[in-house]
């Protein structure tokens, strides 16, 4: 074999040769190297394949190279440049640590004192890319007796500690910098050890250099952390933020550091348990610091408690490289105290949600409404049918009053949501409730005249119970059928995709019956069933929930309708229609801090894609026009809105309400309002839906109804009873 010492070509033993074959003189070097080294690896053809199919990559990262010559394994490596080798190399990282954070970590200088804790610390901190330099101390040899917490091996015997480390991070990243102290802290090599870092990382054995680093650290402003490999015991000083704090947290007073070097080791031992608390470090460690000078020769740890200690100090450092709070103190990642938790179970467990924990009992599913209505007296079956009617998120605005022969529907204050500006939602609600009761009300032998009373701001609608005259007779299966209003319900189950027929066009559309009661022309019902159309719906409707997610108070408001909320308001989860994959999810859509995170990064295009999917599966959308903006002409539009829906359902489809929450915007004020920083972006997926739908003169949409080829069959959803509902 070629004599490795002259193929180094006097690199530093810890040091791997970065060659640029596009220099000649490095092209005479590589060469050379070419020809004597043991080993040449190339696998850089897969790697610009990936970073090709990375978003966000240039042409000059994917194909530029270098070559790396590590004389102590005598391999000569091909590998990306350093843009795209760590552009690749760091990708997985994202979103945890986002490309800006990446950048800014790759400023950072680290020195890491003692290189067995340290060597997990070092080393996790480098495949993290949370640094761009380190500076590595220890004057120590490599033992076998390392080897239990010290990831070398048996080849590494002899070899100074801090080389071990370096040589093993130089393997995973050969353009991190590194420096290598190998005579440890001294007093000589001190000051020039700490010149340019921005975070110690104390990790040795000697208590004269511990304090020696913290009173060095501390007049230089630089923070120091101790990972102590028991207990998960992680030790923060911010010296950069606190200069006069005492070491150590002030626990063992200002300590002398001369007459700390003079100590044995069991004369430390004291002093040790006085830093680490001796009440709390772990009955094994303690036991064994009776020990130590006795039948142990130091203290013992174990290669995952190290390692622990790696990942404990790199997530300290992620918090400063992402500007997150990092005070002093310290910590505690005890595994073994969290595994004592778990315990042995004695009764058979009740079956997990998705959350992992037991269902709390649910509710009794409602029966079968026509089964309701068929026991119900005639005002009953009124009642009933007009407490079914739809509303957003299931939340029923209306309170009922009897009087004089009459049903009066109006306003239950209190419960609209942030999508219902100016209270548009409520009033189609209302519509939806005057319909069902005035529906109903003629089908059992009662007039069901409906009208208006009241002021243009606050309308209250009224239906004529007295008996009818000429009562019609009840037509099952035909237009004003009972049996047909209380067939209705939301179905949530995706469709095929498939075309309506003529047939199914007509009923959404042809709808004698469905002139909404008052003088003004009828609101307009527009049926998009082009599949480019819902196409373009798709994208814009999966947008805006991409924002009810990313706004707060939006956010807030489905969390609060969630069934998994301690008190629902909204729809059972069992009536979502939620694909398996999706149940889990729901727990991580609930949480404020994760939408926070994709809100930080402009991310979070999966959040509309359910919404995107289920327009995608339906045969059309139907959207019904309120006249104008006032409440009287969305109730109108309610009332037309929940007639299509009887009719549809009557004809064999599948109806699904979509509420965007810009549907009931007429604004940009309204859109500001409803997304305070997504103003400008709701604003334009609004205009994408008016330049869709078409609206005619002061027309505003009003509702918006999925048409689908599915199961038409569906649960009925839970309503509050109608002794809560009257006044």
């Amino acid at each position: 074999m070629t004599d490795l010492v002259d193929v180094s070509h006097g690199i530093e033993p810890h040091r791997a040769e970065i060659i640029d074959q596009r220099d000649p003189d490095q092209a005479d070097r590589l060469a050379y190297l070419n020809s004597m080294c043991a080993t040449v690896v190339d696998h850089t053809a897969g790697q610009i394949e990936a970073l090709a199919a990375l978003a966000g990559s240039s042409d000059n990262d994917c194909h530029d190279t270098r070559w790396v010559y590590y004389p102590w394994r005598s391999h000569l490596v091909r590998v990306l440049a350093p843009a795209g080798f760590h552009r690749l190399r760091l990708d997985r990282n994202r979103n945890k640590i986002t490309s800006e954070e990446q950048v800014r970590a790759r400023a950072l200088s680290i020195g890491v004192v003692g290189l067995s804790v340290g060597h997990a610390v070092a080393h996790t901190l480098a495949l993290e890319g949370l640094c761009g330099r380190l500076r590595l101390a220890d004057f120590d040899r490599m033992e076998l007796s390392n080897l239990n917490r010290v990831p070398a091996t048996v080849l590494d015997i002899g070899v100074n500690k801090a080389v071990v480390a370096a040589r093993r991070i130089a393997e995973l990243d050969p353009y991190l910098e590194i420096e290598v102290e190998p005579d440890g802290i001294t007093e000589d090599n001190f000051d020039s050890f700490l010149d340019g870092l921005d975070l110690v990382a104390e990790e040795c054995d000697s208590f004269d250099a511990k304090v020696l680093i913290r009173d060095r650290a501390r007049a230089r402003g630089i923070p120091v952390l101790m990972e102590t490999s028991d207990g998960g015991v992680l030790d923060v000083e911010r010296f950069d933020l606190e200069p006069g704090r005492p070491l150590f947290h002030g626990r063992v007073g200002e300590l002398d550091r001369d007459s700390l070097a003079s100590l044995t080791t069991e004369q430390k031992v004291p002093l040790a348990l006085e830093i680490l608390d001796g009440s709390r470090i772990t009955p094994r460690m303690a036991a064994s610091a009776l020990e130590v000078g006795r039948s142990l020769t130091t203290w013992p740890q174990t290669g995952g408690d190290v390692a622990l200690g790696g990942a404990s100090v790199a997530a300290a450092v992620r918090r400063m490289v992402r500007g997150q709070p990092l005070y002093s103190g310290r910590i505690r990642v005890d595994l073994d105290t969290a595994l004592d938790g778990l315990r042995p179970e004695t009764d058979a467990p009740a079956t997990p949600t998705a959350d992992g924990v037991a269902p709390r009992e649910t509710a009794i599913r409602p029966r079968d409404p026509r089964e309701v209505a068929r026991d119900e007296d005639t005002l009953g079956t009124v009642l009933y049918a007009a407490s079914r009617a739809p509303s957003y998120a299931n939340s029923q605005p209306w309170r009922f009053g009897l009087a004089d022969g009459t049903l009066e529907i109006r306003d239950a204050a209190g419960a609209g949501a942030p999508v219902d500006l100016a209270g548009r939602s409520t009033s189609v609600g209302l519509g939806a409730a005057w319909f069902s009761a005035a529906t109903a009300a003629r089908a059992v032998g009662l007039r069901g005249t409906a009208t208006f009373r009241g002021v243009s701001d606050d309308p209250r609608l009224v239906v004529d119970l007295t008996p009818a005259l000429d009562p019609r007779p009840e037509e099952p299966d035909g237009r004003g059928g009972l049996e047909s209003l209380l067939a209705r319900h939301t179905c949530r189950i995706p469709g095929d995709g498939s075309s309506l027929t003529r047939e199914e066009v007509a009923a959404a559309l042809d709808r004698p019956t469905a002139d909404a009661p008052g003088d003004e022309a009828p609101p307009r019902v527009l049926l998009l069933d082009d599949p480019a159309e819902r196409s373009q719906l798709a994208a814009l409707l999966g947008g805006a929930e991409r924002l009810r997610f990313l706004t707060p108070q939006l956010h807030a408001d489905w969390v609060a309708r969630h069934p998994r909320h301690p008190e629902p308001t909204g729809v059972p989860e069992s009536e979502l229609a939620l694909a398996p994959g999706q149940v889990p999810m729901q727990t991580i859509l609930r949480r404020p801090e994760v939408m926070a995170c994709l809100r930080e990064w402009d991310a979070g295009s999966a959040l509309g894609a359910d919404v995107a999917a289920r327009v995608g599966s339906a045969s059309a959308a139907a959207v019904v026009f309120a006249t104008d903006q006032s409440p009287r002409a969305h109730i109108r539009a309610g009332w037309v809105g929940t007639d299509l829906w009887v009719q549809a359902t009557a004809a064999g489809l599948a109806v699904h309400p979509l509420t965007p929450i810009f549907l009931h915007a007429v604004s940009q004020t309204d859109h500001a309002v409803l997304a305070p920083h997504h103003a400008d972006e709701l604003g334009e997926l609004a205009e994408q839906f008016r330049q869709l739908a078409r609206p005619i003169d002061c027309e505003v949409p009003a509702m918006l109804l999925l048409l689908s080829h599915a199961p038409a069959t569906g649960p009925v959803s839970r309503r509050r009873g109608v002794a809560d509902l009257l006044d």
